[in-house]
């Protein structure tokens, strides 16, 4: 089954709480939490006081994405207002495996973010203690942008690895993810589809959520 995750970064910022009860509503597996710092990407997001207010309005497990330059910094920040699920960025994380280990040391899974041209190859020593990696389909910093085809490739190479590991690890992918591409994307082996546009920009996101689930898992 293909989890569905809608990323609070495209609904309306005057309305998250309306969003978060639609995402309730229709289902959704967690909530995409998009941190920016505007120094590792070059937009402003959200912050841990968001989480928390997120946190008090839903059970739902949510699944926050530190595009961040000094991910060490924000951590215990974000664990704290209530993520059950941190990301870091392979590319801004100096110390990888100890922040990996930080992260699961506060009972958090622990995830690895590579954007679209970061060779797989960096996960080799990570793979094994974590418990999820989120492909960026498309440059992080900005929502609404078109999926990278090259995409596709990259996750089944990394679902082939996985498997021929053992090991138990989700795959995650984030950017330009809408019903043209959902059913290929569950072929390719993505565990986990996040969705912003495709959900918030829709006039009806209850409905949005359930047509994208149901073409990820027909």
């Amino acid at each position: 089954m293909v989890r569905i995750a809608p990323s609070l970064l495209a609904a309306d910022a005057a309305r998250i709480e309306t969003a978060v009860e639609q995402a309730v509503t229709a289902g959704a597996d967690l909530l995409h939490v998009d941190i920016m710092d505007g120094h590792f990407v070059p937009s402003l997001s959200f912050g841990p006081s968001l989480v928390a207010a997120v946190r008090r309005r839903t059970a739902l497990p949510l699944d926050v994405h530190l595009m961040v330059r000094r991910p060490a910094d924000f951590i215990p920040l974000f664990a704290e207002a209530g993520a059950d699920w941190i990301s870091i960025h392979l590319e801004a994380a100096v110390h990888l495996h100890r922040e990996v280990a930080f992260i699961k040391s506060l009972g958090k899974k622990a995830g690895v973010v590579l954007n679209p041209a970061t060779p797989l190859s960096g996960l080799e020593e990570i793979l094994p203690e974590i418990e999820f990696v989120l492909l960026m389909s498309v440059n992080p910093g900005y929502g609404g942008q078109t999926f990278i085809p090259s995409s596709h490739l990259r996750i089944k190479r990394l679902k082939d690895w996985i498997r021929a590991s053992k090991l138990d690890v989700l795959i995650e992918v984030d950017g330009g993810v809408g019903l043209d591409n959902a059913a290929e994307l569950a072929r390719d082996g993505v565990d986990i589809l996040v969705a912003g546009n495709a959900i918030f920009g829709s006039p009806d996101p209850i409905a949005a959520i359930g047509r994208l689930r149901k073409a990820a898992n027909p």
